[in-house]
């Protein structure tokens, strides 16, 4: 029995023995695998795999010596977490003394303490031990890389697991890593070098007497000059280097002295490059430096930095050059001063003052834009900076702005002192006496108020922005001058001819009524109210349309200044009242006086989402009057009023449904709920008692025999319940949709049966999962299917199909790919054949009035790529099958899809897909070429390859579209003719004096943009092929 187990237990022993062999002797590299996986098992021990190596490890050969030690060293790779403390010590014992052999064995011993670094049963002190035999024996810098590496990966271990073990070895660590590092070449070593120094610093390991050395072993790599060798499998960038050395310089006070002169010798020297490199370094050095290292070299920091920016050809240089004078100008901000220290921050910024002021005095005014960079960058880095330059900096503005009487140079002088302004914003003062613009206030007001005045737009423009930033100073302008100020936004709302200064002047009174709405409502308001009924007096008479020209601006300043909630409870009233009066007949309006109301409430409307309650309060003032007008418009009546015929047209309902629903976006689910409470019976059964003047001549029942008016409001009722939450309950929801499915079938108004589908589909998308949504999609199928399938009511079945279609495609419902065949299937249709196809274009797009994001609808991401995936191929394969005659249906109704699919998803397909947009383009259809070129354009800037191969093709193509009758289609044409010198040169060179010739006629098109096109691409064209080009 004894016999037997003793056999048992040689036979492993044996085959460890054959595993170690075949790898020492027979250069094999498996087994080294295969003996650590039996460890890992329990098969052998550690000891054991060492046994077996024995006579390898003590052959006088060093190559058997290197593969033994390389066997043992990738065996304890895998398996360091099996050793115990004991085995552990005798390994570091063993590999310690092994450093001292041949330097062929070197290389398989740094692997094998590698490993044991990596070991938690690491016995204390063992760390220093292995780092001392390192240090004394190796010279890595003569090693390979990889080895090199391997000996920062020892360090790297150490230093996150045995911290305060090498600490223990003082300044002694410091220095026998300085002399690992010394010489080290390769990037892949340089960034662990330099996280290590980094550690080493941020890490406060002690740097003795070594400092400099540890400096002059990092800093000899400033700046890094580094190119990444084509197709480097390490990815190492220059960048990543920049940065991990920048951190290392950038660590520590210590090496100001060092690197102070080094930095400015780079930034003064040509290379641009060196030059931003250490402007960036300067910057991030000035996050750790104080007073005391800077205050010897602040003289050449300044002087390196002021001869870049004013001298400098690079924008880069420039920037980088500022961001460096506002770190040193924060640096002196922030360092606490002793109470008999000198204070660097005054005598640097009055050099900063003695070198620029004076330029801003220069007749030629040169170098005053450079000189006033400068002052800003060092006024934005600290409250302090920012009083002492101003406050030195505006009078002399303020005098040169008065000496100096062309606009122009008034313009860059306001322009300057809007920067000086805007800087001021940074900074709160708890006094208001404290701040430096108080004593200023007067003068730059009545600066400002000269620019307003004065003729020149671009001054008036600047002037404008200057008060409005210095409105945003809390607390400065008086009562007076806000009442000037105000006076002047007026004058320019109005008086000016120029878009630019009027536009201008409605956003700064925006800004400023939400900080001063009782100036606002003392002073504007009030003149507006004025304007808006002398206007309306203008209209009742009928003046033409330059007198009545006002009247858009008037309301366009009205929804301009509701930015403040008291203001919105002045201006709504009035604009409402405004629509009142031209209902009574006060005055004669035409579409687009109303239309004008309309977008003016909407505008407001959208200043009202920024607060709950002034959105309450819009909504619950605007949309009850705006129905009770509609419902008041849809009454049958002997004499309607003017009003009356204008509010039921296509295009002023079509702002009313903007209105409401951007009213009803942003409503709390509780008020939402009370707002649908009583919009829904009034449709369903005339219920009109919240409406505001509610005695209307007669019932209101648009669902049932209403009048053709009264249907066209279910747009109305739309643009509410379809802009709710989701989770806002309808009243009568199944009544409701009932009702909507048969009106969307009548097909005596298009507009109201359309209006109508939306509804449906708008709160279908909304529609919880469950047996009640089964029920409405099976109405809305027999529906559809009944309508298709007669002839009257044929479109209208059809736009009821397309929008269901788009509710459930948005919501990825089951159903939708159902009825999407069904709907690709009316391609063949010949009556519904082109509707169908153009209604792809809606499947993809984006609406603006229901199933949109903002009202609450459903839409899943990536809805387009997914109807591409599933849809496309049934498109392609209908095009091929199809009789030639509807051909071109399937042809715009892919281009639809691919136009308005994003890029990334279509450029895998566009080798199948592209032959089928080339045919695309001979469809006579205009709609068809103009969604095919806006695909195809950027396709040739994204896959120039590609396109190539049909070169020739697309060059036909597009130069015969170029005289297209229509204008839009040779615009696109124009463009891609352009964009096809994108393509590889001597693709396009065989072509080039046929292009030339034949882009000669637009340029002679009686169109201007055409014209402009046109000479773009010749002009590319031409220089097809030439040097540079």
């Amino acid at each position: 029995m004894a016999a037997a187990a003793a056999l048992e237990a040689v036979a492993p022993l044996g085959a460890l023995w054959g595993l170690v062999q075949d790898f020492v002797m027979g250069q094999q590299e498996g087994p080294a695998d295969q003996v650590a996986a039996d460890v890992k098992s329990g098969s052998y021990t550690v000891l054991q795999v060492v046994e077996a190596l024995g006579s390898s490890l003590e052959n006088p050969e060093p190559r058997t010596r290197a593969r033994g030690i390389q066997l043992l060293s990738q065996v304890l790779l895998q398996c360091h977490c099996l050793l115990l403390e004991k085995e552990v010590v005798h390994l570091i014992l063993f590999y310690e003394n092994r450093l001292k052999d041949h330097h062929l064995v070197i290389p398989s011993v740094l692997q094998g303490l590698r490993a044991l670094s990596l070991c938690a049963a690491l016995p204390p002190g063992l760390a220093v031990s292995v780092l001392k035999a390192i240090f004394q024996e190796v010279h890595v810098q003569s090693l390979p890389q990889v080895d090199r590496h391997t000996v920062y990966s020892i360090i790297t271990n150490f230093m996150r697991t045995r911290e305060e073990e090498l600490k223990g070895l003082g300044a002694d660590f410091t220095f026998g890593f300085i002399q690992v590092m010394d010489g080290e070449k390769d990037p892949r070593n340089l960034l662990v070098a330099f996280r290590i120094v980094y550690d080493l610093i941020s890490r406060d390991y002690s740097l003795g007497p070594f400092v400099e050395e540890l400096f002059e072993v990092t800093s000899c790599y400033f700046p890094i000059d580094f190119t990444p060798p084509p197709n480097d499998p390490h990815g190492i960038q220059r960048e990543d280097l920049i940065l991990s050395l920048r951190a290392v310089l950038a660590s520590t006070p210590r090496f100001a002295e060092f690197l102070l002169p080094l930095l400015i010798e780079k930034v003064d020297s040509e290379i641009l490059s060196a030059k931003l490199d250490s402007l960036q370094t300067l910057n991030a050095c000035c996050a750790v430096y104080g007073q005391k290292e800077l205050k010897d070299f602040l003289p050449s920091l300044w002087a390196s930095v002021r001869r870049e920016v004013f001298q400098t050809a690079s924008e880069r240089v420039e920037a980088e050059g500022l961001a460096a004078l506002n770190s040193l100008t924060a640096c002196l901000s922030r360092s606490v001063l002793r109470a008999d220290a000198e204070d660097l921050l005054d005598s640097f910024l009055s050099n900063i003052l003695q070198d620029c002021r004076h330029h801003l005095c220069e007749p030629d005014m040169k170098l005053v834009w450079p000189s006033a960079k400068l002052l800003q960058a060092a006024a934005g880095a600290s409250a302090r900076a920012c009083d002492h330059i101003t406050s030195s900096v505006l009078p002399l503005l303020l005098e040169q702005f008065h000496k100096h009487s062309q606009s122009n140079q008034r313009r860059t002088i306001l322009e300057m002192i809007l920067g000086f302004l805007k800087l001021q914003q940074k900074w709160s003062y708890e006094d208001k006496d404290e701040r430096p613009l108080s004593g200023f206030k007067d003068q730059l007001c009545s600066l400002i108020f000269m620019a307003l005045t004065d003729p020149n737009t671009q001054l008036q423009l600047v002037g404008i922005r200057t008060l409005t930033v210095l409105g945003a100073q809390p607390d400065l302008l008086s009562s007076g001058d806000l009442e000037l100020a105000v006076g002047h936004l007026y004058r320019l709302s109005f008086l000016e001819e120029d878009s630019q200064s009027w536009a201008a002047a409605l956003e700064a009174s925006g800004t400023l009524a939400a900080l001063y709405p009782v100036a606002f409502s003392s002073h504007l308001v009030p003149k507006l109210a004025e304007d808006l009924c002398t206007e309306g007096s203008y209209l009742a008479r009928g003046d033409g349309p330059t007198r009545c020209s006002r009247h858009p601006r008037c309301l366009q300043a009205l929804s301009a200044v509701s930015t403040h909630p008291s203001i919105v409870k002045e201006t709504l009233p009035l604009l409402l009242q405004h629509l009142c009066q031209m209902n009574r007949g006060i005055m004669s309006p035409g579409t687009s006086e109303v239309t004008a109301i309309c977008q003016s409430l909407q505008q407001v409307a959208e200043k009202c989402q920024r607060d709950p309650e002034s959105c309450w309060y819009f909504h619950q003032t605007a949309v009850p009057c705006l129905l009770a007008l509609a419902v008041q418009a849809s009454m049958p009546e002997k004499e309607h009023s003017v009003l009356t015929k204008v509010l039921l047209e296509d295009e002023v309902l079509a702002t009313m449904v903007s209105v409401i629903a951007t009213a009803t976006t942003h409503l709390s689910p509780d008020l939402a709920t009370q707002s649908v409470a009583h919009v829904v019976p009034l449709f369903l059964d005339g219920n009109i008692s919240f409406l505001p003047e509610n005695s209307f001549s007669g019932r209101f029942q648009p669902f049932q025999d209403g009048s053709s008016g009264q249907r066209r409001l279910v747009a109305l009722l739309m643009a509410l319940v379809c802009s709710l939450p989701r989770n806002v309950e309808i009243p009568q929801l199944n009544r409701l949709m009932r009702e909507l499915l048969e009106l969307s079938c009548c097909q005596s108004c298009p507009f109201s049966s359309t209006a109508a589908a939306k509804c449906f589909a708008g709160l279908l998308n909304k529609h919880p999962a469950g047996q009640q949504l089964d029920e409405f999609l099976q109405l809305a199928m027999d529906k559809v299917e009944a309508g298709l399938s007669s002839g009257p009511c044929r479109s209208q079945a059809f736009t009821l199909l397309l929008w269901v279609t788009k509710a459930l495609v948005l919501r990825y419902h089951p159903l939708s790919s159902c009825l999407t065949d069904r709907f690709m299937g009316l391609l063949s249709d010949p009556e519904l054949g082109p509707a169908a196809a153009d209604g792809f274009s809606l499947l993809m797009s984006d609406c603006t009035d229901v199933l949109t994001r903002a009202g609450h609808a459903e839409v899943r991401i990536m809805f387009r790529q997914r109807f591409f995936t599933d849809n496309v191929p049934a498109l392609v394969q209908g095009f091929h099958a199809a009789p030639q005659d509807v051909k071109p249906n399937y042809l715009k109704g892919l281009s639809h899809v691919l136009n308005r699919l994003p890029k990334p998803v279509l450029l895998p397909e566009l080798p199948t897909l592209l032959s089928l947009l080339l045919e695309a383009l001979s469809c006579p259809d205009s709609v068809v070429q103009l969604s095919t070129l806006s695909c195809l354009q950027p396709l040739l800037l994204e896959a120039p390859q590609v396109m190539s191969l049909h070169v020739d093709t697309l060059v036909t193509k597009f130069l015969n579209l170029s005289a297209s009758p229509s204008m839009a289609v040779r615009i696109a044409a124009l463009q891609c003719m352009h964009a096809l010198t994108h393509l590889p040169t001597p693709v396009l060179l065989p072509y080039k004096p046929q292009v030339i010739r034949a882009l000669a006629k637009p340029l002679d098109d009686k169109k201007r943009l055409v014209r402009k096109e046109a000479v773009s691409a010749r002009g590319e064209w031409f220089l097809l092929g030439s040097p540079g080009s």
